[in-house]
């Protein structure tokens, strides 16, 4: 995912497609949540001029992280669609969108790759299958784990003669 500025410049104006596979085995280095990565599909095209290269691609493949309930690995998708831009000389340009000034003669998408990648790691992952040998306990001595659905539909013990009331004073219109 690197070109020199010389190579760009051969496809100004024109189509410059590119499909790509790469390996960021290293990602945890960066985040060591991360216990795996798989490899990256990228695939886009840039335009190219005299003063910048705009790069659209893809980025798609998954990350595995832990479980933030079990610690199981949990196989987290990725799917990135993004533009890039980076200015090849010291021009001004105007735009909503983050440029990147070119230091050399190389143009490297790899580092934009892996922040992006890491911007897309979710403070919290939770897995589907909470009984999982491997899953932390759910429950142990006076204590368990209580879903969000089970903790809504729980009647809080002080209010359970109120729960009767009610019941009672339906039984009564009848």
């Amino acid at each position: 995912m690197k070109w020199t500025i010389s190579q760009l410049q051969k496809y100004r104006n024109k189509e410059f497609s590119f499909d790509e596979i790469i390996q960021l085995d290293d990602l945890n280095q960066d985040d060591p949540t991360i216990r795996e990565v798989s490899p990256m599909h990228i695939k886009g095209r840039g335009d190219i001029d005299s003063t910048k290269a705009t790069f659209h691609f893809n980025i798609d493949g998954y990350l595995i992280l832990p479980c933030s309930r079990t610690l199981v690995d949990v196989k987290f998708p990725i799917n990135v669609e993004t533009t890039e831009t980076f200015l090849l000389q010291n021009a001004v340009y105007q735009s909503e969108e983050e440029v990147h000034q070119v230091k050399g003669e190389v143009i490297d998408l790899k580092p934009i790759i892996r922040e992006i990648l890491l911007l897309e790691i979710p403070m919290q992952v939770f897995c589907e299958d909470v009984k999982s040998p491997d899953a932390a306990p759910q429950s142990g001595k006076d204590w368990e784990v209580i879903s969000e659905e089970a903790e809504s539909k729980r009647i809080d013990p002080r209010l359970a003669g109120l729960a009767k009331f009610f019941d009672n004073d339906n039984q009564g219109k009848k």
